[in-house]
Parts: structure tokens; C-alpha cells; sequence
């Protein structure tokens, strides 16, 4: 489950990058990005920690 969470954070932020360098989207591009830091969070969140 994390590494899908993972793969969708990059998709997510590969496409926030080209819609932001390419193309002129409006706040749809932004909403992908709050969405991959969130995904990328709860991955960071929700990984076992080997102490």
C-alpha cells in the first residue's frame, strides 16, 4: 500500500510540474500538488519505523 501511495504522489507532482511550466491550468494544477504532499505525508505517517 505504500508504495502505491508513493507512485500516485510522483504522478500527482510530475503532473502538477508539467501543467505548471507548460501549460496555464489555474487551480487545478495546485489541487495536485496538495494532493501528492498529502499522499506522500500519510506514507511517511503510516511507515513502520525499524528502530
Amino acid at each position: 500500500m505504500n508504495s502505491l501511495l508513493y507512485i500516485i504522489a510522483v504522478i500527482l507532482v510530475i503532473g502538477w510540474a508539467l501543467g505548471f511550466f507548460l501549460y496555464s491550468a489555474g487551480g487545478i494544477i495546485h489541487v495536485l500538488l496538495v494532493i501528492a504532499v498529502i499522499a506522500l505525508l500519510l506514507g511517511l505517517i503510516r511507515r513502520p519505523t525499524a528502530l
